[in-house]
Formats: structure tokens, sequence, C-alpha cells
């Protein structure tokens, strides 16, 4: 992977998108804990406010939807007058999923996920950056996920919101360069999250008549990176110069997977996934074209 010059994110104030749970929780703690003053945005208003709560420094939270440009900048604005520090890293992390197939999937649910995914850290990124630049440093970092290294049917809409994440944050990082900020881009692997439970799907997209609640439970004990390694993974990444981050052991199998075999990856990571499934004390695990996705 890919490398820059090594950072201190630790300490500088720092942005997180989608802290109400998940990653962005795992990250807010972990930065907190550091020393950092961290400002939090989410449109989960509980959940943030218990974000907030387990936190011991300086906090800022908004109630935010990512969607809306306007009020992201707004919110940039409140950050860059609130700051007690030059902010050190702004996480572009609000994510959601959706589930069907291309042919008889939701149009409304698609451009829903598309205006959050895409246009949620293009918002972002858009009313941070000048605060970045402005000062010389930092970094921004956009989640993607396995799925924007990989494709994976019946999630066509977010793999496709995760590979323009993808293709947004590398672009961004060649336009940085010269410059005293870096792009990061992040692709999670299998990480213990509501984001299934709380994805958009009509009907089991394989036929066996599960409920949302027990798709979640299968993508539950087939996850295999808690969020607190992810923070840990992600912000230890960011500080030794990475410009792509590898989430799990599951991110290291699907990179390794498209790059070798490009056109039947798929194959080969159902194959892996059978003979996972078959050791694996958890309980059973779906095929590779239904394994869930992450935030």
């Amino acid at each position: 992977m890919s490398r820059s010059r090594r950072r201190t994110i630790s300490g500088g104030t720092v942005v997180i998108t989608g802290a109400a749970s998940g990653i962005g929780r795992a990250l807010a703690q972990r930065l907190s804990g550091t020393g950092s003053p961290v400002a939090l945005a989410d449109v989960d208003a509980d959940g943030l406010a218990a974000t907030a709560s387990a936190l011991q420094g300086p906090v800022l939270t908004r109630v935010l939807d990512v969607r809306d440009a306007a009020a992201v900048h707004e919110f940039a604005a409140t950050v860059r007058d609130w700051a007690p520090h030059p902010i050190s890293a702004v996480f572009n992390n609000a994510g959601v999923a959706v589930t069907g197939g291309v042919l008889d999937g939701s149009p409304d649910d698609d451009e829903w996920l598309r205006k959050i995914n895409v246009d949620g850290v293009v918002n972002g990124t858009r009313a941070f950056l000048p605060l970045l630049v402005a000062q010389n440093a930092g970094v921004i970092a956009n989640t993607s996920s396995v799925y924007g290294l990989a494709a994976m049917p019946l999630h066509s809409a977010y793999c496709a919101s995760k590979f323009a994440v993808r293709g947004f944050t590398e672009a961004l990082r060649h336009e940085l360069s010269g410059t005293g900020v870096d792009a990061v881009v992040i692709h999670p692997g299998g990480i213990t999250t509501n984001i299934v439970r709380n994805a958009r799907y009509s009907v089991d997209p394989e036929g066996r008549g599960r409920t949302q609640e027990e798709m979640a439970a299968e993508f539950d004990a087939m996850t295999m990176t808690s969020p607190e390694k992810a923070a840990e993974i992600i912000c230890a990444g960011i500080e030794r110069g990475r410009s792509r981050i590898l989430v799990g052991p599951d991110a290291w199998v699907f990179d390794l997977a498209a790059r070798i075999t490009p056109t039947h990856y798929l194959a080969v990571l159902s194959r892996l996934e059978s003979l996972l499934a078959r050791r694996s004390p958890k309980a059973p695990v779906p095929a590779a074209d239904s394994r869930g996705v992450t935030g």
C-alpha cells in the first residue's frame, strides 16, 4: 500500500461523522482518550449523545444529515470557531447500506444510499478541506469498504458508492500533492456495527425468508474485527503515512483476490468463505454474495 509522510493526529482537533455508533464511536473514544478534542456529527441524536457522554475531553456534537451540503458547511464553520487546536483529521465516516438486485431493486433506496455514502463524503470534504489547506496540515480520511475493492452481487448500489469514495479520495490525494494536507481512503472488512440492522431491503436477497434482524445476526456472527480494533488500525495507519488502509484480515483477502483474479474473485472469495464457515465456532456464514457490508 502507498505511503505518504508520517503524521500525528492525536492531540489535534478531530472531526468524525457517523459518530453515533460503530467505527465512528470507536474513533471518537480512541482519539479523545489520546487528548484530541472531538467534533462529532450524526443523524442519530440519541446515539450521538451516548458517544459524547462516554468521552472525557472537549467534545462538540451536531445532529447532522450529511446529505445537506449547507448544513455540513455550517458545521465546519462552527468547528473552526470552536476547535481548541488545529484540525488534524476529518473522518467522513457516515454510511448506510441497501441490499437488492439491479433488476428488481428500489431506485429510491439506491438514491437514498448514494446521497449519504457519496454526497455525504463529498460534502464533508468540500466543507473542511479549505480549513486544512489554510493551515497547510491535516488529513481527510474517507471510509470506503472492501466492497470498494471487489464488487458483490445484490449490493450494486453499495458497491458503486464505495468505489466512488475510493476514486474520489484517490483523485483528491493526487490534487493535494505538494501541500501539507493528505487524503486517505479506508477499506473496512466485516466490522461488528449496526449497518445491516439499519440497511434498507424489501425481501431476503437469497430467498431464504430471513428477517432483517436474522440477517444482522448472521453478519455479526461472521465479522472478524471489532470497532475498537478497527479504530486502532485506522489511527495507526494514518500516523504511519498510509494513503490506503485495509481494516481486518478479510480486507486483505479481498484486496489480494481482486488483484490476482480481477474477473473471477467472486468464486475465490466464495470458496474461502465456505472453508471459514466449516472451521468457525460461530454461527453459519452466508455465501459471499450476501456477506453484508460495513460502514
